[in-house]
């Protein structure tokens, strides 16, 4: 998982999260809490114990901050917003702005601006940080060497709870050549300091289609391959469309609904061999990106010898978090099919109640959010209908159109939609999705209706200033009170006023 190292701002970042000459603490005693894995869920783990009195080592095989500062959300989302400032100068037009020039993009000054950003937020997961809150942290590979305890570096650390919150990296698909090739993946694409021209991107899932529309609007000439047939597959078909339809628009090639047979590289050349309605066809690029499938970190841990079951999808858990061990708990990518950095903060949060203060806090009665940040951005949280019908949940739908709003037509941002899936019959909210430019952020005032129960009455009755895209939810929930007024209600209500004129 080792990074190149690339400038002045990559070595401080480094000095901060993996310091060459950091010195552990000599383990005295037993600690309340041994937290192996130091991505978000593993930090909190540990800051949120220590925090409470905890005694707590934090061991770490690699960088403080897991894949999300290294090599994920961080530094993503800095070219994310590069990205989205391209798309609104080529826009410009549309608003009466009238630009001297095309658009040039310095590719290399993109990069160093991600890496001095990444560099500066690191503080936040230094070691020397944990270090002042009085968490030992030690630096190696961990692995258990009995129920009660972890070797690391020659010493063994014995507690009295731990958790496994090692994450998950990213896999190759099976196909011949692709590493042989060079593929690159989160772990490498950070570490680019020239574009490249032609760039095929395997998987059409978050990952893949937001850096697809980074470098293309950087100026590659991107080629998207992904064996479904349309992109964001977990999300709303209409949703997903319109990303679809956006990335399109940027000029990017789709080649969707296809079967990669090899890959090969020839010099500085790649190719990418696709089977295409039962057709050869070939794809030629400077560098090939793979963002399809996860793999959890469970090798080398000593996780027999813990007394911990897992399988290729990671630690086994029940809803309490607790593993086979019922000392040893897990959080995070390592055991969660949600793969994001909040839901791992949120895991985190259960297995401190659960593990030191006898809590019964349950993984399954989370509310948990997700988007992608594509241009525009997807959002959603809970169900999707599809999931409802197969689940036998039936659902009554609302919708509502961003160009309904005046501030999505001042925006110039008439595409998106809002939606919400109600309980047929009931004013409860299963699921949400929202299509929008900061949909990330409008999707919290859903989860936060869900995860308090609220219905769309509630958001009917809320006052949102205007005008805001965020009144797209109001406008769901007067859809949703319409449907109360009956025939009978409606004629009641007239002869009321009728009487009262």
């Amino acid at each position: 998982m080792s990074a190149q190292l690339i400038g002045e701002f990559d070595r401080e970042l480094v000095a901060q999260v993996a310091p060459a000459s950091w010195q552990p603490s000599q383990p005295t005693g037993r600690y309340n809490l041994v937290v192996l894995g130091a991505g978000p869920a593993g930090l909190v783990c540990a800051v949120g114990a220590a925090g409470l009195g905890a005694k707590v080592a934090l061991v770490e095989k690699h960088r403080l901050g897991g894949d999300c500062l290294n090599y994920g959300c961080v530094p993503s989302k800095a070219l994310l917003r590069c990205s989205k400032a391209l798309g609104e100068l080529r826009r410009a037009a549309e608003f009466g702005i009238k630009l001297s020039g095309p658009v040039e993009v310095d590719f290399p000054a993109v990069m160093e601006r991600m890496r001095r950003l990444r560099a500066g937020i690191g503080h936040h997961d230094a070691a020397e940080r944990f270090k002042n809150l009085g968490i030992d942290v030690y630096f190696g590979a961990p692995r258990f060497t009995a129920p009660d305890a972890v070797s690391i570096g020659g010493q063994t650390l014995h507690f009295a709870r731990a958790v496994v919150a090692t994450g998950a990296r990213a896999s190759l698909p099976p196909i011949p050549g692709l590493a042989e090739a060079g593929a690159l993946t989160n772990e490498t694409v950070f570490n680019l300091t020239e574009l490249p021209r032609r760039l095929i991107v395997i998987g059409a899932g978050p990952i893949g289609c937001e850096l697809a529309q980074c470098f293309q609007r950087f100026g590659s000439q991107v080629a998207l391959v992904d064996i479904v047939l349309g992109v964001l597959p977990r999300d709303d078909p209409d949703a997903a469309a319109i990303v679809r339809r956006a990335l399109e628009a940027d000029g990017m090639q789709l080649h969707l609904g296809v079967k990669p047979t090899r890959a090969e590289s020839d010099g500085h050349e790649k190719r990418l061999h696709l089977e295409v309605n039962g057709q050869p066809v070939t794809l030629t690029g400077d560098a090939i990106l793979v963002a399809a499938g996860r793999r959890p970190n469970t090798e080398d841990l000593g996780l027999e010898a813990g007394g911990i079951q897992y399988d290729k999808n990671g630690i086994q858990v029940n809803d309490y978090l607790q593993t086979t061990n019922p000392n040893v708990y897990a959080a995070g990518d390592i055991c969660s099919p949600f793969k994001f950095t909040h839901a791992a903060d949120a895991l985190a949060r259960i297995v401190i109640r659960n593990a030191l203060f006898f809590g019964r806090a349950k993984a399954s009665s989370l509310v948990i959010p997700w988007a992608t940040y594509t241009d525009p951005e997807v959002a959603q949280v809970g169900l999707t209908a599809r999931e409802a019908n197969e689940k036998g949940i039936a659902v009554q739908t609302f919708r509502v159109s961003l160009g309904e709003l005046d501030r999505g037509i001042l925006d110039g941002e008439t595409e998106g939609f809002a939606l919400a899936h109600v309980r047929q019959g009931k004013d409860e909210i299963i699921g949400a999705t929202v299509v929008a430019a900061h949909a990330g952020d409008l999707i919290a005032e859903m989860a936060l209706a869900m995860t308090k129960g609220l219905g769309l009455s509630a958001l009917s009755q809320t006052i949102h200033s205007y005008p805001t895209q965020a009144e797209v939810w109001k406008k769901l929930g007067d859809a949703y009170m319409r449907t109360k007024l009956t025939g009978f209600t409606s004629g009641a209500l007239k002869q009321l006023l009728q009487w009262r004129r």
